[in-house]
């Protein structure tokens, strides 16, 4: 893939992005809070761009990139792959010694996680440079949240006793209160760790160790404990940055791969609804989520053309025929998996159309609302999940989106049309009082 198309698909989210030479040697390292805006204003025409940055542009061959939820995880993904690559556009991150660090107090029982100026020989750990503090300060409030740490003290002085009783934070959730006893050392010290695996960027062994730490507490059935770690999972799914009403992405799109035993997990999902009332205002909704969240710029509306009469099936034929047909025309990115607002026959016609397309290889799913059964092409039986699947909360939350989307522009078309029998009407009446 050239770099003009990778350029046209990048997505409007949060990321890091990585300009490679035509070796595959990494360049520059960057962070965004769009990689789509940020990344492609590199390559608009300007004549006032500094030379380094015009010799960095006619040295790039390549682009990777990587969606994060916030541009506060992204700075700390930035950091890590500037540690590990060197890259040599990366100057004034790899040479300054007045940006922000993280400091975790190694030395002390129970340490603590703070941003820091300049390094010392006190015991702690390192991570950093960061490029903005202000963003630093939010990351590492986020990482709080979900690990609880103590932040009590005098941030410059290491190994101070603890206080004798739990201060507000703990009743705001926001510490394990080992001055109480709420917290042993050694459970400390684990959190510790996964606080270290966070900032390194190795979300998926940490996801992995979660995940295991929990089904050893469930199976001795220390399920308070369980549910704190289930809290910790669904927290880290979310990541640095949380959206109210969102369900877990991560752990959703894990869980729906593996319920659907797919190659990969589902990043780009694409999903598809119909609406009218007895034929009438007939038109239909693609909706795009991207890592769980969804991409209103590639949402697409279709007014329905080619059927008449209520034929539900018809219609959604031809909107997954017109949706595909265009992307193929464009060569633009093809989704991971089709959602289909239905049962097996709305699945069954939209696969229809998609096979014959050539396309079969996309996976593809019915959702059907009474009984909330996932509908796959390769089983007879539909797939029942339990309402607490981030699975099935997932793809419900996908559905109902691509429902809202459809209802909203057949409610626009209702009005059209009745504005438009209102203007008819008052014509009529403007004409037989013209002939009286």
């Amino acid at each position: 893939m050239d770099i003009q198309e990778k350029l046209r698909r990048l997505p409007d989210q949060p990321g890091v992005y990585i300009f490679k030479d035509e070796e595959g040697k990494v360049l520059y390292v960057g962070k965004a809070s769009s990689l789509r805006n940020r990344v492609r204003s590199y390559f608009r025409n300007s004549g006032n761009r500094v030379p380094r940055i015009e010799a960095l542009i006619r040295n790039i061959r390549d682009i990777d990139t990587m969606t994060t939820s916030s541009e506060a995880e992204a700075l700390l993904y930035e950091s890590n792959l500037i540690k590990e690559y060197q890259p040599k556009y990366n100057v004034e991150l790899r040479d300054s010694k007045t940006y922000p660090l993280i400091k975790i107090t190694m030395a002390e029982d129970f340490p603590r996680v703070m941003t820091a100026r300049g390094r010392k020989s006190d015991g702690s750990i390192y991570f950093g440079p960061y490029t903005d503090a202000a963003l630093l300060r939010e990351a590492v409030k986020a990482i709080r949240r979900i690990f609880l740490f103590r932040a009590c003290g005098n941030p410059s002085r290491i190994g101070a006793p603890l206080p004798k009783k739990a201060c507000v934070y703990h009743g705001l959730g926001l510490c394990s209160a080992p001055c109480e006893g709420r917290i042993s050392r050694k459970e400390y010290a684990e959190r510790i760790k996964e606080v270290v695996l966070f900032i390194e960027g190795k979300r998926a062994s940490l996801l992995r160790h979660l995940a295991g730490k929990m089904k050893e507490l469930s199976a001795a059935k220390k399920f308070e404990e369980a549910a704190a770690i289930r809290d910790q999972i669904e927290a880290l799914s979310m990541s640095v940055s949380s959206r109210a009403g969102e369900a877990p992405a991560a752990l959703g799109i894990y869980e729906l791969s593996k319920a659907l035993k797919l190659k990969h997990p589902p990043r780009r999902i694409e999903a598809f609804d119909i609406s009218n009332i007895k034929g009438e205002g007939a038109c239909g909704s693609m909706v795009s989520f991207m890592d769980g969240r969804p991409d209103k710029a590639n949402y697409r509306m279709f007014r329905i053309r080619g059927v008449e009469g209520q034929d539900d099936y018809a219609m959604m034929r031809e909107i997954v025929r017109r949706r595909y047909t265009r992307l193929l025309r464009e060569e633009r990115a093809l989704p991971d998996l089709i959602l289909i607002d239905g049962g097996r026959g709305h699945l069954s016609s939209a696969a229809a159309e998609v096979k014959a397309l050539g396309l079969a290889r996309i996976p593809m799913i019915g959702l059907a609302k009474v009984f909330e059964h996932i509908y796959t092409l390769d089983k007879d039986l539909p797939i029942s999940l339990p309402p607490s699947s981030r699975a099935l909360q997932l793809v419900q939350r996908v559905r109902d989106e691509s429902h809202r989307f459809a209802i909203r522009y057949h409610h626009i078309l209702r009005r059209k049309a009745l504005v438009g029998e209102e203007s008819k009407r008052k014509k009529a009446r403007k004409k037989k009082n013209r002939t009286v």
